[in-house]
């Protein structure tokens, strides 16, 4: 059983480090009454130390070969789907009412961000995620403004949560070694979220970002130019502005103003 090897095309990294997965397994407080999601089970590495808690865990995992090693996992309070998780609907595998919900997973890296689009987009109330993902992204996900990493998403991520980069995660804790550095990224829900559509925030920010180099006047022309511009000086905000040099709160300001 051993012997399945990982496969390229699911995006397999088997994290081996025992020290890393108990330090990821332990990243929230899980208590009896919580539930923890993980997505790509795999062989199971994480899953063992997730399932020692007293949460309520839900596993996904769409590889059919790693039912041997994951159905030892399920209990009445523990319980494996094997299927693809992009194609789940969420509502409707959460029926119950937890205290706290959490996901942490070691997750695909070519689709990382597929994957936290569907779990925003799907309406569970998620506290927290601790995510195990390729370094480059967690640098795009904890940016700051005026970086390079600074981006669209970054800001989409803020609307929802506090993020922040626990520890790098080196390639030779996983087999077969990734040929990236990899890091774990901690996401706290924040407190008071601002209500918008969040889908048309998301659609707003992309096009506030699909030309970098561009200013913010390019970016959006289909716009009414003098409502941002009023929001643009009363923040202190020139009118050749670039996207990357405006924080979430400013774009909240823009989009409930021009929306």
């Amino acid at each position: 059983m051993d012997n399945v090897k990982a496969k390229k095309s699911l995006g397999q990294n088997f994290l081996k480090d025992e020290n890393i997965l108990k330090k990821i397994a332990n990243s929230f407080p899980l208590e009896e009454g919580d539930l923890v999601v993980e997505i790509g089970s795999g062989k199971g590495a994480l899953t063992k130390h997730l399932a020692q808690s007293k949460a309520s865990l839900l596993c996904y995992e769409v590889d059919e070969r790693m039912r041997p090693f994951l159905s030892t996992y399920e209990s009445s309070t523990s319980k494996i789907i094997f299927d693809d998780f992009l194609k789940r609907n969420l509502m409707d595998d959460i029926t119950k009412d937890y205290n706290h919900s959490y996901i942490i997973a070691n997750i695909p890296y070519y689709i990382t961000t597929p994957i936290i689009e569907h779990v925003l987009q799907s309406g569970i109330f998620i506290d927290g995620m601790t995510l195990l993902v390729q370094k480059e992204v967690a640098l795009r996900f904890t940016a700051i403004p005026k970086s390079k990493d600074y981006g669209y998403f970054t800001v989409y991520l803020k609307h929802f949560f506090e993020a922040k980069k626990l520890f790098d995660v080196p390639a030779h804790a996983f087999t077969p070694p990734p040929k990236v550095t990899s890091s774990v990224v901690q996401f706290v829900r924040k407190e008071n979220i601002v209500s918008l559509d969040v889908v048309a925030f998301q659609s707003f920010l992309k096009q506030c970002f699909s030309k970098k180099r561009k200013t913010l006047r390019n970016n959006l022309k289909m716009c009414d130019w003098n409502k941002i511009l009023s929001v643009l000086q009363k923040e202190g905000f020139s009118e050749s502005v670039r996207a990357e040099e405006l924080s979430y709160e400013v774009f909240v300001e823009l989009f409930l103003e021009v929306f």
